[in-house]
């Protein structure tokens, strides 16, 4: 009996989603889990492995084309079976028969109802039996077993010279992507491979769907707002000696949740938001949409691009619980299996961008529209500073760059916010 693969539906505002590469073509026989093909939604990317063993009797979209979730993309079945009955927008049933109205045999349309729907009971019950036995395969032995890797994950291994069957995948059930081939790269920054091949001075690849899609955003953000950046830098020896206290209580076993600086600085940022909730807004144009609760985006670098997930109601957690859910969002970012929902724009009331450990002194964050505002936090420099009884000496300060639109909220409200952020770090108290 043929199966079809539909265009999985990836959270409540995702209506279409675009393939981007096939990796079976019609004819070919495949098992079940190898990947059929990869495509994205707005901002994240997926692998589609296959549902059953048999053949791919065929495919109803290219690679490029934009699929509406739910409908049909292929088939999978026997070899000679006809997919006919599971193109898109044909009027045959997805049993592979005609419709009732349509049915050749003309005793279904004099027999009662109840018994109709009986043997319509009979033939489903049927075609559930057979369904497993569509075609047997050999259980694999613990030493033949496949290894569950993605396609991109595997590509890089290659072209890394890494052998990947010895690492343990933190993907679903196990797979290996992207992130755990990176982590066991032992390809030092510098050492890749040049660009350049023999007759060419370049290379040209396309634009991915992800890489359009976060340079619209951005070219919007700049051309349709008023944006300003003001920068401010903060006393940070007490977030330092509260991360320094946290990572001794982890290394000896006295703590289990590993607190970074950057959850600190979030933390402040919440705090900050809770006093000047202007700053905690959606403009709208004609209405500025000002949140009770603190909904925070925090930019993830991952391996398709930007992704900047929201943290639903970060103002109710305690600071251990936040770092949980803010290590969370981003791991499931760079496996590249978050809700789509979650990195929409307009999950988020206030988003922080984090480009200190690249050691950036200063920067001018971009918004994501229609938020207000969006923190920049930048690397940690020392600074001589007054001690206190005339004494001086080098403190460390990190760097807030604070980018708002204009047409929210003005420069004077946006400082007193910025400096009540700077309040916060420098005032901070560990709970």
């Amino acid at each position: 009996m043929a199966i079809p693969v539909t265009m999985p539906k990836q959270g409540q505002s995702v209506e279409t989603c675009i393939i981007t590469r096939w990796f079976k073509a019609a004819g070919d026989k495949i098992s079940t889990g190898d990947i059929l093909f990869s495509y994205e939604t707005d901002k994240a990317a997926f692998d589609l492995e296959s549902p059953a063993d048999g053949i791919l009797l065929e495919t109803f979209f290219g690679e490029g084309e934009e699929v509406p979730v739910l409908v049909n993309v292929a088939v999978i079945g026997q070899k000679g079976e006809s997919a006919d009955s599971f193109r898109p927008g044909s009027s045959i049933s997805a049993t592979g028969g005609a419709s009732p109205e349509t049915q050749p045999n003309a005793q279904h349309k004099h027999q009662p109802q109840p018994q109709l729907q009986q043997q319509q009971q009979q033939q489903q019950q049927q075609q559930q039996q057979q369904q497993p036995q569509l075609q047997p395969q050999p259980q694999p032995s613990a030493t033949d077993a496949r290894i569950r890797i993605s396609p991109r994950a595997k590509r890089l291994a290659e072209n890394r010279g890494i052998n990947y069957h010895s690492i343990s995948g933190s993907g679903p059930n196990g797979r290996i992507v992207v992130i755990d081939i990176e982590k066991s790269s032992s390809v030092q920054k510098g050492t890749s491979k040049t660009v350049y091949e023999a007759g060419s001075e370049f290379t040209e690849q396309p634009v991915s769907n992800i890489r359009k899609l976060i340079a619209k955003a951005m070219h919007n953000s700049l051309q349709s707002s008023a944006q300003l950046t003001h920068h401010m830098s903060a006393d940070v020896r007490r977030l330092l000696e509260a991360r320094r206290k946290n990572k001794e209580a982890v290394a000896s076993g006295s703590e289990t949740v590993e607190i970074t600086l950057n959850d600190l600085v979030c933390w402040c940022v919440i705090r900050a938001l809770e006093k000047y909730p202007e700053a905690n807004s959606h403009f709208l144009g004609d209405t500025i949409k000002v949140f009770h609760r603190i909904h925070l985006g925090i930019a993830v670098d991952t391996p398709r691009g930007l992704m900047v997930p929201a943290v639903k109601n970060a103002d109710r957690h305690d600071l251990k619980s936040l770092a949980k859910e803010l290590k969370s969002v981003a791991e499931v970012c760079r496996r590249g299996n978050i809700n789509p929902e979650l990195i929409q724009s307009t999950s988020a009331s206030f988003t922080v961008s984090n480009l200190g450990n690249y050691g950036v002194e200063m920067f001018t964050p971009v918004i994501n529209l229609p938020q207000t505002a969006i923190l920049g936090v930048c690397t940690i420099i020392n600074r001589p500073a007054d001690l206190g009884n005339n004494t001086f000496g080098f403190v460390p300060f990190i760097g807030l760059s604070l980018t708002y639109d204009h047409r929210s909220i003005d420069g004077g409200p946006a400082t007193l916010f910025l400096k009540e952020i700077k309040t916060q770090i420098e005032n901070f108290k560990a709970e």
